[in-house]
This record gives structure tokens, sequence and C-alpha cells, in this order.
């Protein structure tokens, strides 16, 4: 592994919806509701339209910016569900929340079909595992409905014929240029590095100690390891007791210039970040 590389903090305001996104200031946080049957950590908690409502909110109360929620399950092995499934998943659980909680949403769905159906709703961001390269149509319907874009690394199997973090910067550069032909703004393209997909666990690693090389790609920066193998794998911890293993790397991120982070437990990140902000970035610390 190459030395971290610790980077001056860019700051940027981008549009969403009827909200902005400030980053730099700080770390944002990006709290999941999964809604699936079948996640890896919190599958059948919050696929009911009340209890799914009532942890947004309890998820906001503790700190998240975002909240962004999945209908369908990507860990490995998932089943694959239809268009029409994932929308009746997601429809009424969608305009519950941003009728609840006063926040922006974010969906996570790697099909167009499904991104429109939510962006006609007013969702002003889309979290496309497949970073724009999946589904062709993806990136005009985005750019159509002027909607931020999370654009993540993915890979069938964890082969590559470069070095891992030149892979997934010629990934990105890709999908920045599939995302620009398409007309969507350079600063609503956000990059995630896609830990755990496509990559093992020293994989893993190798990109969490580099995420600082990712600046280069001039866009705004997520990390998702909640919960993930890489941390259980590590720790040799079961998902639901790696919390702990999380905010590490959540702290590495900040370290590291990453602007979001897309966490499970969002009040032991907020407290853990809002301290390693005030180191980092220079807050003001006030009595």
């Amino acid at each position: 592994m190459r030395n971290i590389r610790i980077n001056n903090h860019r700051k940027i305001k981008i549009p969403c919806g009827k909200y902005s996104l400030n980053l730099g200031e700080r770390t944002l946080i990006m709290g999941i509701l999964n809604i699936t049957p079948d996640s890896f950590s919190d599958g059948g908690k919050y696929d009911e339209l009340d209890n799914a409502v009532k942890h947004a909110k309890k998820m906001a109360e503790e700190g998240a910016d975002i909240i962004d929620i999945g209908a369908e399950s990507t860990r490995p092995g998932h089943t694959v569900i239809s268009v029409e499934e994932e929308k009746e998943r997601l429809i009424p659980i969608v305009k519950a929340v941003m009728d609840e909680v006063d926040l922006p949403i974010s969906v996570d769905t790697y099909k167009s079909e499904v991104a429109e159906a939510v962006l006609k709703m007013g969702v002003p961001i889309i979290n496309d595992i497949w970073g724009l390269q999946r589904d062709p149509e993806m990136a005009k319907v985005i750019a159509k409905y002027d909607a931020i874009v999370v654009s993540m690394h993915n890979n069938n199997g964890t082969e590559y014929e470069k070095d891992i973090v030149e892979s997934i910067s010629d990934y990105f550069r890709k999908s920045i240029e599939i995302g620009i032909e398409a007309g969507i703004p350079r600063d609503k393209i956000i990059l995630d590095p896609g830990i755990g997909f496509g990559k093992d666990t020293n994989q893993n690693l190798e990109v969490m100690s580099r995420l600082g090389e990712l600046n280069d790609l001039g866009c705004a920066l997520l990390l998702g390891t909640s919960k993930k193998s890489m941390i259980g794998n590590v720790l040799d911890l079961p998902s639901d007791e790696r919390v702990e293993g999380t905010i590490a790397t959540s702290v590495m991120g900040t370290i590291q210039n990453i602007d979001i982070v897309r966490v499970h437990n969002v009040k032991e990140n907020y407290r853990a970040l809002k301290l390693t902000d005030t180191i980092v970035r220079g807050l003001k610390w006030e009595k």
C-alpha cells in the first residue's frame, strides 16, 4: 500500500432539488434506508411503510444530511427483481419519507425506468451502482431532471489488468464522459469507489489507503463501507458488530477528502466525524 494522501478540502455548493449540498465544510452523512427483505445488514427491518418512515425520521434526528432508499439488495448473491416490483416497493415509501422528512432523498437503483419514476416525484439524487455504464438510458434520464448522480465503481469479478486505483480512475473517467455527454454537469457527478463491489478484501484495503488519489478526477467523492465484509474479515466480526470498524473507515475517508459517507449507524458516525472534521478541516470549536 502507498502512503495515505491528505488533501486540502474543496468547498462547493451543489443544487439538489429544493435543497443544496454544501460540500467541503464538513463530511455529509447519507443514512441508509434499505426497504429490501434480503439486505445483508438490515433486510426485512424497514420494508413496511411505517417502520421505514420511523427509521428515516430517526436518522434525520441523529444527523443525517441525505436519506438513501434502496428497494433491491445488491449484496453478493442477491435476487434480481423486476422494474415493476422495484417501483412497487419504492414509490409508496419514497413518497411517505419525502412528506415526513425534510431532507434530500437519494434512490439506490441502476435501472433508468425506476430512476425516472422517482425523479418525477422530486427525488434529486440517483445512486447508480454501475456508474452510468449498465443502463444506456440512465444518464439521459438523470440529465432530463437535472438530478445528481452518485456514480459507483463496479466490476464483474476481482481481476484487473492494471493497478486497482488506476483501473477505478479509468472507469470513472468513462462515467464522467457518459454523464457530461448526456448533459449532467460535472459538479452533479459524485464518485463512489465501490468498496465491496468487484474487489477482494486486500483490494478494498488498498483502495481505502489511497482514496485521496481519486481527488484528481475533480468530482465530489462518496464512501460506502458501512458494515461491509472488508471490516468483518479484518476484525472477524459479524455484520451487526461492525459499527466501530465502519467509523474507522469513515474517519479515514474524511482525512482523505471524502465529501459524503453512506452509513447505517448515523449517530455514531456523526459524532466521530464531528470531531474528525473539527481537527482535519479546522472547524471552530465553540463551548
